[in-house]
């Protein structure tokens, strides 16, 4: 008679539970709606804190930064060093218009369009417990202080590694810097 009853108590506890649980399959977008609002929530903060959009203005400095570099190159051992100079100061007037009106558009598609694109992917990616460990990091008092301290980091290890293997970097910087100069003159006076 116990497994009888014990039997009847199960069936009836599934009968019973039937409603409910296809009750609550009809109404769980509710509970995931919130807990997907409270995720992206945290995906949100964590892009306002990672200000991943800088990565547009690099994408406007690198060529930036190229064409000065290349002008100085052509330029080397070309012309006098008074027009060499005055010729550098026109081109990066040039090249400073580009990065002035080009960061702007660059930077408003990147605020734009880094919500739709890194969201699913940090959602797949990480859970809520994650996603709270890297806000901490990105938030921590000591990332900060680090982060402020980076270039002056950079700076003395590089005072210090030019005092140390300049002279013996110095002549080899000549030699490629002479060499390319050369291949430029003679590429353009090559018909």
């Amino acid at each position: 008679m116990k497994s009888s009853v014990s039997l009847m108590t199960l069936c009836g506890a599934l009968l019973l539970s039937a409603p409910l649980s296809s009750q609550a399959q009809n109404t769980p977008a509710a509970k995931p709606t919130a807990s997907a609002d409270s995720r992206q929530a945290l995906v949100d903060k964590l892009l306002s804190l990672w200000r991943v959009e800088d990565v547009a203005v690099v994408m406007v400095q690198r060529p930036a930064a190229s064409a000065m570099e290349q002008a100085r190159i052509a330029l080397q051992g070309r012309v006098s060093q008074e027009k060499r100079d005055r010729t550098l100061k026109d081109i990066s007037s040039d090249v400073q218009t580009y990065v002035d009106e080009a960061t702007p558009i660059a930077r408003d598609s990147a605020q734009r369009l880094v919500r739709p694109t890194l969201s699913p992917l940090l959602l797949a990616q990480f859970s809520d417990e994650e996603l709270r460990q890297i806000i901490a990091l990105l938030e921590s008092p000591v990332k900060k202080k680090f982060e402020k301290l980076v270039p002056d980091l950079e700076r003395a290890l590089g005072e210090k590694v030019a005092e140390d293997s300049g002279a013996a970097i110095n002549p080899k910087l000549q030699t490629m810097t002479q060499a390319v100069g050369l291949k430029l003159r003679a590429a353009s006076i090559a018909p």
